[in-house]
């Protein structure tokens, strides 16, 4: 698996210095802010799916995305998927290798799966040092049969929050206090109403913005307190009271205008005598990119040029003279222009009926590599357009809360859409960073350091004496997996008793049978995947409520019925009586069949069905075979046994790759299945003229479950990726009695790659039996993190 490394932006390297006359003490504690963000840099991730809803039994198909700061996450290297059921348990526990922050899966829902949704959280063992609201989390809903029988009756239960703009309301000086009106479900709720006085009196007005969203304005004497009065859409009455005021401390003020940020700090009046400067520090994804020391003599304001930022959130944080983090405030910078790519996509073939062939060209601007992953969907069932790739990695995988539609914010970029946006950074949390800990200079305790190594043949052998282990020492291992040929490596071990073979990725189940070379490791055992990340606790708030609304779901949930009532029949459909008249082929037959391949399939050879022979079970391959074969002459034995067939040494061959007399006589004989002796001369080898012997270990469901001559492990690797099947109909017209294909995701591929030359690539797939228009979504990464979502309509 090969990668690119990408370089991290140049912006980030240089802090950019509003004021020269910095003094060295904080010139200091901007070189820790820039060590904390090298050694604590934060991933975050967001996972494409073929569509937004699912049936019990249907598989959900994923591509997942990786990003460290601004470019892919190249140095993590295994992605964790947990798949949670509605009553907070992990029904599957998934694993795949990330490559340039790139991986895809799937998830195969139970057929008998009760549950409204399922939760997916995702990750890699580098984001679980952060806070768990920093995970990748989505709430998937799970239509159930009798989704529409019973309406359920939504009683709509409004709650309203008040986030004074820099952490507090502080007494004597003006303050900013936005606030959300919100449903139990996280959706905005329209409300009308005053914020009083302890006197009773209106302050102010409860005007919404956008989404439930507004601000009040106060400036209190110390004392005061505050009440909001409201009311709901059903015309219900609340009191919600407001945060306390304070009597001491300090606010930011931050205005959102075209190319630049302004601010404005105010302090209480004891802070104001007391310290005679402050320091004012802005940061992205924690890196330090501008610095600013004010005096308190004067108006502390100050304006932020924001044209050179990137995208994402910017922090504000204001520090008194010993670098105490006096107040606090985020706003967001919609530079995403140098960010984005702008797939286009053509229909370059219309099916005109049923099971036609259906093509699109996708065209990209860049030409430089990039991955896309592509979903075609009926359109007439649900689908949710709230979230995307640009919503989710460029904004709310960087802040604690919910964020309503976070894809409007990426639609038409305005500056009306910047002020609606900012609403959203003053209503929603965020704090990554402990500004005690950094200006100490302390980095953080790493728990979970970063996966740099795929899941290979890798482990530490234990139980040996240290220091007694000298250079040259190997293992000899065989790793038996389903439905794959049996593969025999010698691994060399280092003086630690650790080993690594990079060239073998392990996926699905192995039981690997392992032999030491080296008389020092006698009574020596293995551990595999001595590091393996297990599964973290799901904790609370591991998914989020979804509103329970059938709109939409009605075609869905039909098709559905259908599609699964067909796959039950195709289950359980009785094949036709067929009289079949035919040789029945002998044991060591079905075993060539079955293990020989190439130049050692059929050929002149004596086969023995050690698998089934009463006699091979005691002794070793060597024993076995003495007596049994017209001239070959076996001497000695174990490791020391010798051959000669025709006045020479036969050829040897362990599942068809040449070895020698030391290997074999490791090989227990209750895991052999087969053995072939080729008269000379073999073609098939070097020494041919002196014939070969092949020996075949058992496989599949024919392995034994232990092994009483050589030590064992189950390993569990990376999850099996499978392919997304979409048939093929070149003459549909043909099987006028087949079911209807009512299919709802028409194609899934999460592995579109285009050619940076030719910037294009043309992909077909194939109608159902219902559709007459498609939704196509296109999402994507470039090898520098460049990000794309593309959503069209085909009817």
């Amino acid at each position: 698996m090969k990668q690119r490394i990408v370089q991290k932006p140049c912006f980030f390297v240089f802090a950019w210095i509003l004021l020269c006359n910095f003094s060295l003490r904080a010139q200091d504690i901007v070189s820790k802010i820039e060590n904390y963000a090298a050694a604590y840099s934060a991933e975050r991730a967001y996972l494409h799916y073929d569509k937004s809803s699912y049936f019990p039994g249907e598989t959900i198909w994923f591509k997942a995305y990786v990003l460290n700061e601004l470019a892919p996450a190249t140095e993590s290297k295994n992605f964790y998927v947990d798949w949670i059921d509605d009553k907070g348990q992990v029904l599957h526990h998934t694993v795949a290798p990330l490559v340039n922050g790139l991986t895809n899966g799937q998830f195969d829902i139970p057929e008998d799966y009760k549950g409204k949704f399922i939760a997916v959280r995702a990750y890699t063992r580098w984001m679980l040092n952060f806070d768990s609201s920093f995970l990748y989390k989505k709430t998937i809903n799970i239509i159930q049969k009798d989704v529409t029988k019973t309406p359920q009756q939504i009683v709509v239960k409004p709650v309203l929050e008040f986030f004074p703009e820099g952490g507090d309301i502080i007494a004597g000086v003006l303050n900013k206090v936005a606030f959300k009106a919100r449903d139990q479900w996280g959706r905005p709720v329209k409300i009308k109403g005053v914020v009083t006085g302890a006197d009773g009196k209106t302050i102010d007005s409860l005007r919404i913005i956008h989404d439930g969203m507004g601000f009040v304005m106060l400036t209190p004497p110390a004392g005061a307190s505050f009440t909001a009065k409201w009311k709901d859409e059903q015309n219900n009455t609340y009191t919600t009271p407001l945060p306390a005021v304070k009597t001491t401390g300090a606010n930011i003020q931050v205005a959102v205008s075209e190319g630049r940020r302004s601010f404005k700090v105010n302090l209480s009046s004891d802070l104001a005598s007391r310290m005679d400067s402050v320091y004012i520090v802005g940061t992205m994804f924690q890196h330090v990119v501008f610095n600013i020391a004010k005096s308190t003599q004067s108006e502390i304001v100050g304006v932020v040029p924001i044209e050179n930022l990137p995208y994402g959130v910017l922090t504000i944080t204001v520090f008194d003279k010993n670098w105490n983090a006096l107040t606090e405030r985020i706003t967001y910078i919609d530079n995403h222009a140098p960010y984005i790519f702008k797939p286009e996509m053509e229909v370059q073939r219309w099916g005109l009926s049923y099971r036609a062939r259906d093509e699109i060209k996708i065209t990209v601007p860049e030409n430089i590599a990039s991955s896309l992953s592509v979903s075609v969907t009926d359109l007439n069932i649900d689908a949710d357009t709230t979230e995307n790739i640009l919503s989710t990695l460029m904004l709310t995988s960087e802040l604690k809360g919910k964020v309503y539609n976070p894809a409007y914010y990426f639609k038409d970029p305005s500056l009306v859409k910047q002020q609606h946006l900012d609403l959203v950074m003053l209503t929603n949390g965020w704090r990554r960073i402990n500004w005690q800990q950094v200006t100490k200079g302390e980095l953080p305790n790493i728990v979970y350091p970063r996966d740099t190594s795929y899941m290979t043949l890798s482990g530490i052998v234990q139980g040996f004496v240290p220091g007694s282990l000298g250079d040259g020492a190997m293992a000899m291992m065989i790793v038996k997996q389903k439905d794959k040929e049996n593969q025999m490596y010698l691994v060399p071990i280092n003086r630690n008793g650790t080993f690594d073979d990079p060239s073998v990725v392990l996926f699905d189940t192995a039981q690997i049978y392992y032999q030491f070379q080296d008389k020092s490791l006698e009574g020596a055992t293995i551990q595999f995947f001595p590091n393996k990340l297990r599964v973290p606790p799901v904790g609370k708030n591991y998914a989020d409520e979804i509103f329970p609304d059938t709109t939409g779901l009605a075609r869905h949930l039909m098709l559905a019925l259908e599609h699964s009532e067909n796959v039950q029949k195709t289950k359980y459909k009785e094949l036709e009586a067929v009289t079949v008249k035919a040789r029945t082929k002998s044991s060591v037959e079905l075993l060539d069949e079955k293990y020989a391949t190439g130049l050692f399939s059929g050929g002149d050879a004596i086969q023995f069905d050690v698998l089934n022979d009463p006699f091979g079970k005691v002794g070793d391959i060597f024993t076995y075979l003495q007596g049994k074969v017209a001239g070959l002459q076996i001497s000695g034995q174990g490791s020391n046994a010798s051959l000669s067939w025709r006045g020479g040494a036969p050829q040897l061959y362990l599942d068809e790759v040449p070895t020698d007399v030391q290997m074999l006589s490791s090989i227990n004989i209750n895991d052999v299945a087969y053995i072939k002796a080729f008269r000379p001369p073999f073609m098939g080898g070097f020494n041919g003229g002196n014939g070969a012997i092949a020996i075949y270990t058992r496989r599949g469901d024919e392995a034994r479950s232990e092994s009483q001559g050589i030590p064992n492990s189950k390993v569990f690797g990376y999850t099996q990726i499978r392919e997304f099947y979409s048939p093929r109909y070149l003459r549909p017209e043909e099987d006028p009695g087949a079911e209807r294909d009512v299919r709802t995701t028409l194609y899934w591929n999460p592995n579109v790659t285009v050619n940076p030359n030719t910037k294009q690539i043309v992909l077909s797939f194939y109608n159902n039996d219902v559709t007459d228009a498609f939704r196509v979504v296109i999402e994507g990464m470039t090898v520098d993190g460049k990000l794309a979502h593309l959503e069209e309509i085909m009817e």
